[in-house]
């Protein structure tokens, strides 16, 4: 299939990304790696009127440590994330999750904030940055404010972003001591969509969990924290009795809808067996 007519402009700055939003309003797309934009073109699930490209604008791209967060890009590619020594010692959750990105054609073109902009609920970093209490951060004209993740993921493919702004950062907490972490996800193929995945990250204290976030993709319009399944093992440890109760706890949180190969009890089926999964993963 082939896309609808568009007209493209590459922007030289953010001033001008602003200008350009504030004048088109709806009917402009921003373009930053293009390899989820792209796709929806030309299946015709999108069809804007104007591209803003946004590519060059590599002030926007780099991953740096500062007053205990790490502060990522929006244009900061899959790759560079999985590359980064700073991500593999303050945040390894991500360099775990991005090896389950797509193939290394699409890593090296796509980028974070397109990821978490595009709010695909089978997408790994958006479960990601809820795990992990991300806050991302949007510009427009007026200035920039932060959004909590949990609260910019509101739907299928839909954010708290404003049509005048931009994704420009997302700034994350490092992980205190004695902290541990996990990301497992089933496709049919390697680097195929997700069917279900999860991302977790656990606090020990004196051996037991104080503080655990499950967090589900797949399994709905949006990430999942599954703050009821993870409360089961906090204070408690696994055993297989709180495993039997949290995965019954997971059909009151997930709402998982079916799709082409995989029923809705399928994919509710696997998210339990998910969760023994990184359980015994996070405990051993």
């Amino acid at each position: 299939m082939k896309a609808p007519p568009f007209a493209y402009i590459r922007a030289h700055d953010l001033t001008e990304v602003f200008d350009l939003l504030e004048h088109h309003g709806d009917s402009a797309k921003i373009l930053a790696g293009g390899q989820s934009l792209m796709p929806a073109l030309n299946m015709r699930l999108s069809s804007p009127e104007v591209l803003i490209d946004i590519s060059r604008l590599q002030e926007q791209a780099g991953i740096h440590v500062k007053d205990g967060h790490v502060h990522i890009g929006a244009l900061t590619t899959h790759a560079a994330i999985g590359e980064s020594s700073d991500i593999r010692k303050h945040l390894p959750l991500l360099a775990d999750a991005m090896e389950h990105i797509a193939h290394p054609a699409i890593r090296n073109s796509g980028t974070f904030g397109g990821s978490l902009a595009m709010a695909d609920p089978a997408a790994e970093w958006p479960a990601c940055c809820v795990a992990l209490d991300a806050q991302i951060v949007l510009a427009s004209k007026a200035g920039t404010r932060r959004v909590a993740a949990r609260e910019f993921f509101q739907g299928l493919y839909a954010t708290a972003m404003k049509p005048n702004e931009i994704l420009t950062e997302v700034v994350i907490p490092i992980p205190g001591a004695g902290t541990r972490h996990a990301f497992l996800e089933l496709a049919r193929r390697r680097g195929d969509y997700a069917i279900v995945g999860v991302a977790a990250l656990a606090t020990f204290s004196g051996g037991a969990i104080s503080d655990l976030r499950l967090t589900f993709l797949g399994t709905g319009e949006k990430p999942t924290l599954a703050t009821s399944t993870s409360q089961v093992f906090v204070n408690k440890g696994f055993s297989d009795a709180s495993l039997k109760e949290a995965q019954d706890l997971l059909g009151t949180e997930l709402e998982p809808s079916a799709d082409l190969y995989s029923s809705a009890a399928t994919k509710l089926h696997l998210a339990r067996v998910l969760t023994g999964r990184i359980m015994k993963q996070l405990a051993a």
